[in-house]
């Protein structure tokens, strides 16, 4: 029980579905509902399986590369620091993750459950690299399974965020929105902080 929900908590924070409801009203708002709907469950099943597939294969990435785990939590860790900070600073556009340019493509297109909702917006680089950085060689397969289910709960719960989007921003308004999006700005501080001092202590004790 610690394990899934110290993950769903990590994957949660930096996933950050509730940033993604601007942008995704901006993109479905003269779709019908059905279609919506449609996007969100679509988005959240792609998802899942992006942040799997990085989960179970990224060991192997970063061993084709050279790489030690150790290495990829550091730069994850400055990477969150990054993203953090951003959240906590922003004066405008609460929640905005991705750029103009990529909204703007958006629109022009039909589907947009692959990009930019699945990725950059849900399985973005941070999100990737928690997943990636949750590996461990001695994690045993429940303790796997149970890694896997919280990526499924994190994509369940930002599927019920996306749809219900609409009406939480009329509730929260844009200062509920700023406000959320600097407390998950602080969590996610906290989670890169903890990769990068985790990592140092491994690397120092080698």
């Amino acid at each position: 029980m610690e394990i899934l929900l110290a993950t769903f908590s990590a994957l949660f924070s930096v996933v950050n579905p509730f940033g993604a409801m601007p942008v995704f009203i901006t993109l479905t708002q003269d779709d019908p509902p059905r279609h919506r709907t449609q996007m969100a469950l679509q988005a959240s099943m792609y998802m899942v399986l992006i942040l799997a597939v990085f989960f179970f294969a990224g060991q192997y990435v970063l061993n084709f590369f050279g790489l030690r785990i150790h290495d990829l939590r550091i730069a994850g860790g400055i990477m969150l620091f990054k993203a953090g900070f951003d959240l906590l600073a922003t004066k405008s556009e609460p929640g905005r993750k991705i750029s103009k340019d990529v909204e703007e493509e958006g629109r022009q297109k039909t589907d947009i459950s692959f990009t930019p909702l699945a990725m950059p917006m849900l399985s973005g680089p941070g999100a990737i690299a928690v997943s990636i950085g949750m590996f461990t060689k001695s994690l045993s397969y429940l303790n796997m399974a149970i890694t896997l289910i919280a990526i499924i709960l994190v994509a369940v719960a930002s599927y019920f965020i996306l749809i219900s989007s609409p009406r939480l921003v009329q509730v929260m308004g844009k200062a509920g929105l700023a406000a959320l999006s600097k407390i998950m700005g602080f969590i996610t501080l906290a989670i890169g902080a903890n990769f990068i001092t985790s990592a140092l202590i491994a690397l120092f004790k080698a």
